[in-house]
């Protein structure tokens, strides 16, 4: 007879029962990362952490540009929600419906709604795919608008915008130089939206 022995991380490896199920979890808008964080210690905490497979915020990158520079931050795709594959018990419910800023679970006040893992499947997919590319800017400038440049050598200029370029994040702006026309080209950090 052969005997396997398990080493230390695969017995300390969490067991699924395969019995887990999509839930959607509604969570204070902002908290979600933390609502997240908070059931996984809880689940460890009480020995439950077989019944959660899997717990998810879905973000991806973002480029917002804030008083004239570039800041690279985390955009949650659903705001307000938390994805977690669990078995649902009594005790794992409870945990989740007990852990602090979770307002409950969608589907009705005592029953939570299975979502199919094809959903979330799709729902994960569309958020690596929008992932794998480059942060996207927030910002967004139109041809004929009015801005001023905020760093650079054409400082405190105002101009308008006469080409767009997005995936590049940059900008042509006419601006008045010794009474003439001149286009610059300037990047989205570069200037701000005159209100």
């Amino acid at each position: 007879m052969v005997e396997v022995q398990e080493t230390q991380a695969e017995q300390a490896k969490p067991r699924h029962s395969g019995k887990a199920k999509w839930y959607i979890v509604h969570a204070y808008s902002n908290f979600e990362a933390k609502v997240a964080e908070a059931i996984r210690d809880q689940a460890g905490r009480q020995g439950l952490e077989e019944q959660f497979e899997d717990i998810q915020v879905p973000t991806e990158e973002v480029t917002e540009v804030v008083r004239g520079s570039k800041k690279v931050r985390q955009h949650r795709h659903f705001p307000g929600y938390v994805l977690v594959k669990m078995e649902m018990t009594d005790e794992a419910y409870h945990l989740v419906k007990n852990t602090p800023k979770v307002t409950g679970f969608l589907g009705t006040q005592n029953k939570p709604q299975a979502v199919s893992d094809r959903e979330v499947e799709r729902i994960l997919g569309r958020v690596a795919e929008v992932g794998a590319q480059k942060p996207r800017n927030l910002i967004h400038y139109e041809v004929g608008e009015r801005v001023k440049v905020s760093d650079g050598p054409f400082q405190s200029f105002e101009g308008m915008v006469s080409e767009v370029d997005e995936d590049r994040g940059r900008l042509k702006v006419a601006v008045m130089i010794f009474g003439r026309e001149t286009p610059v080209d300037l990047e989205y950090a570069q200037v701000e939206k005159l209100r």
